[in-house]
């Protein structure tokens, strides 16, 4: 049972459970509370929840002015720069007061070389409304939106629970008719064949893993469907996508660090699929399609990654395109009429590289701040001479180019609108490099308005992931302006584990080297106090998810210097969840953390870093921790049980959780819903750092 105080927080109960590994006992007194079914167990959360709100009652009013911040300085009648592909341009419009983007296409004009800007959108068909799809419904998110590539069939999928398992169903655009075909349980992920007869999906295991690739007949039942693919190997996820050439179904088979593609001719969907290379452990490698070969961008013997390409006829040699330079990581290629672009990063930013066909003469693409990060953007036409680019920094708002490929001209389509007179040259950003205790220099991306003092009286939030080769590169938020503009320093710890430098960034940051991401997060912190960007007693810090870990572990590890720490759906209960092979993810997982089942040595690593297991009777940093019910990916119990041992532990400490009942692993869905969240956690950021009424 829960009991709970108007005057303080609930205590959870104690019911001793036990487990035993390597001869190593281990008591679990909140293990109780992984039973999502138990009554006891959603009265301890909405007690929890009931406490949040009442210890932070006093700062109703800051969240709201923080919403409308937001909201103020969000266009939110707005409409995407529109992607042409076939006869259609193809493009998102969100409506002020509507949660969600509304999917639309108009046709191509006679004439037309360029995308429809202002309200020019004749002949609008809306493809698919979310606010009508999620009308009633507390909880929405859309897996697959795929249109066939003649323009006549939309394959599409939903949620709304937020636990990621969606419902597949196809939509004729001819006549606006949803078909009775709807398949549950489908994961990410489609391919149409090319004449738009034959959908290819996926479904996930019971442990949600994507293991079956399906052929569905457009109009017959989904039962009649054939899996095309089982990957039985529960290290591997398989996903399945068609070739921006259309030309082939691919179906790729990937661990954390092995992978196994096959295809399919487009135009012969029956046909069984053909091996590109079979799976070497340790060897990842991703094709696409040009002409007369498959690009494969691969790490055999390259460990930042080459590129080489292979018979499309003939699939067997690889033949070396592109050859392995260390210290430049080869990220993806993408394969058009005339060109390659390759997705790159070096020294620490991300960069694209421009290949013309049939020779070696390639380019870098240029750009002039000293920070900022680029990607390509949808592109799905493949006959070309020019691709859409991505652009943002940390003041500059994300931006729309269209590049010409052989005159290298960018035409700037869009850049975000920021309402309100935002001027990025109020804000300044910076590089700066912290020194972790093995010596190895860890890039630190730095952003404030111009004018903060750097005398340590600045209060500072620091920001950090570190895992799965994740990189946080640098990003503009309007959310974060709330901040910036209160004085607030905002900083990114680049930490191994997570790619911004490479491969061997993120192998020194896994398995039995872990610990070097926390101690890297710990190193950015004394730095920006060291250098007066900030003190510990204004510093919070800030991670989700894998970056969660991060923050229950340097929450152990150096409580003096954190004001405070926000973990949002964080994997603080690691060892636990990786001893389970039934749950959701683990058995994929042990190529990244270890396998504490089979090796004693893994099992006493991570539980000596594992936040639950390392609570101590400390003088913690004040905590918030929010999670959702419905997660798949980190389960709602893992924060529930360290914020419950936590108190228990600490009696005096400032710990608060904060559970969304009906969503998933992002959070609330709705647009407006995210961003009061947001308002939540930065009014919570700048009560624990006194910068409230800066």
């Amino acid at each position: 049972m829960t009991t709970e105080s108007p005057a303080g927080p609930p205590t959870a109960r104690q019911e001793p459970s036990e487990r035993t590994h390597h001869g190593d006992t281990v008591t679990d007194e909140f293990a109780w509370l992984m039973n999502k079914e138990d009554p006891a167990t959603t009265a301890y959360l909405e007690a929890e929840n009931a406490w949040t709100e009442t210890a932070t009652a006093h700062l109703a009013g800051l969240r709201e002015k923080l919403f409308q911040e937001i909201k103020g300085r969000t266009q939110e009648t707005d409409l995407s720069v529109p992607s042409r592909k076939g006869g259609y341009w193809y493009y998102t419009r969100t409506e002020e007061g509507k949660q969600y983007g509304i999917q639309c296409r108009v046709p191509v004009r006679p004439g037309e070389t360029g995308p429809p800007s202002g309200d020019e959108r004749p002949g609008e068909q809306v493809l698919l409304d979310g606010n009508v799809l999620a009308e009633g419904k507390e909880f929405f998110a859309l897996g697959t939106f795929d249109v066939s590539p003649d323009g006549n069939w939309l394959a599409y999928s939903t949620d709304f629970e937020g636990d990621e398992r969606f419902t597949l169903r196809v939509k004729d655009l001819r006549t606006g008719e949803v078909l009775a075909d709807e398949i549950p349980d489908t994961f990410y992920g489609s391919a149409w064949s090319a004449d738009g007869s034959v959908l290819f999906y996926i479904t996930v295991d019971e442990a949600w893993r994507p293991d079956r690739v399906h052929r569905h007949v457009v109009g017959e039942p989904f039962r009649e469907d054939v899996v095309v693919h089982h990957e039985a190997d529960e290290r591997f996820w398989v996903g399945v996508e068609l070739t921006r050439s259309e030309k082939f179904i691919v179906i790729d088979a990937q661990s954390k660090i092995t992978s196994e593609v096959r295809v399919i001719p487009a135009d012969t969907p029956a046909a069984d699929p053909v091996l590109i290379a079979g799976r070497q452990q340790g060897v990842e490698y991703q094709i696409e399609h040009h002409g007369h070969r498959f690009l494969i961008l691969h790490n055999r013997d390259a460990e930042d990654f080459a590129l080489a390409y292979t018979s499309v006829d003939a699939p067997g040699e690889w033949v070396e395109l592109v050859a392995h330079q260390p210290g430049t990581r080869l990220e993806s290629v993408d394969a058009f009429a005339r060109h390659i672009v390759i997705s790159l990063r070096k020294d620490g930013l991300t960069g694209l590289r421009v290949m013309c066909d049939g020779s070696t003469d390639a380019y870098d693409m240029e750009f002039p701040e000293p920070l900022y990060s680029v990607g390509l953007s949808g592109n799905p036409e493949y006959d070309t001479a020019s691709v859409r680019i991505s652009y943002t920094s940390l003041v500059v708002p994300d931006s729309v180019y269209d590049v010409d490929l052989v005159t290298r001209t960018m035409t700037l389509r869009k850049r975000k609108p920021v309402l309100g007179g935002y001027d990025p040259a109020d804000y300044e950003q910076f590089r700066e490099w912290a020194a972790a205790p093995d010596g190895t220099r860890i890039p630190v991306s730095i952003v404030a308005r111009k004018g903060v003092g750097r005398d340590g009286s600045a209060p500072a939030v620091l920001y950090g992931y570190g895992s799965y080769e994740h990189s946080i590169d640098p990003y503009f938020s309007i959310a974060r302006l709330s901040l910036l503009d209160r004085g607030v320093v905002f900083a990114i710890a680049h930490v191994r584990g997570g790619g911004e430098m490479g491969r061997r960034w993120y192998e020194d940051g896994k398995m039995l080297a872990k610990k070097n991401t926390f101690t890297d997060f710990v190193a950015c912190a004394e730095a920006l106090i060291r250098n007066r960007w900030t003190s510990a007693d204004r510093l919070v810090a800030r991670g989700g998810s894998a970056g969660g870990l991060l923050m229950g572990a340097v929450a152990n590890l150096a409580p003096e210097s954190f004001a405070g720490i926000v973990a949002e759906v964080p994997f603080v209960d690691p060892l636990t969840s990786i001893l389970d092979p039934s749950l959701p993810l683990t058995v994929t997982e042990w190529e990244e953390w270890g396998n504490p089942l089979e090796s004693p040595e893994v099992y006493a690593y991570m539980k000596s870093y594992s936040p639950y297991e390392n609570v101590a009777k400390l003088r913690y940093s004040k905590i918030l921790a929010v999670t959702s019910l419905n997660d798949t990916r980190v389960l709602y119990h893992e924060p529930a049980k360290w914020i419950a041992r936590l108190r228990a532990v600490v009696p005096e400490g400032e710990f608060l959780l904060k559970t969304e009942m009906g969503a998933g692993h992002a959070g609330p869905s709705g647009r407006y819903d995210s961003w009061k969240e947001e308002a939540f956690v930065l009014a919570w950021i700048l009560d624990t750092i006194g910068a409230v009424d800066v």
